[in-house]
């Protein structure tokens, strides 16, 4: 998985930093801003839920991979990598996920 995530966000960058808006898909939806990355990002989560529900295991992993792929262009366009998302889950590694919530609340 890191192998693919790791051409995934290499792709997305060079798109980002070198592609036009009519060749790179990548490049059409930054130049729309971080609002509208965003609300691709939140369409792709909702697709996926549904997919999760109705219990399409094919259309599940197709969803999560657009999902996967919106979230990279977003992390990519405010400066973030798989690397920092990596560190976050290594720091948050052994702690309860009711203790990492309610240290956050505070």
């Amino acid at each position: 998985m890191g192998a693919a995530l790791s051409r995934l966000e290499a792709t997305v960058r060079e798109r980002l930093d070198s592609g036009t808006a009519d060749t790179s898909y990548v490049a059409s939806l930054a130049a729309k801003g971080p609002a509208k990355i965003a609300q691709k990002l939140g369409e792709e989560a909702v697709e996926t839920v549904i997919a999760a529900l109705a219990e399409d295991r094919t259309a599940l992993a197709g969803e999560a991979t657009d999902l996967v792929f919106h979230l990279t262009v977003l992390l990519a366009e405010r400066g973030l990598g798989w690397d920092a998302i990596a560190a976050e889950l290594d720091r948050r590694d052994g702690v309860s996920g009711h203790a990492e919530k309610a240290a956050r609340q505070s």
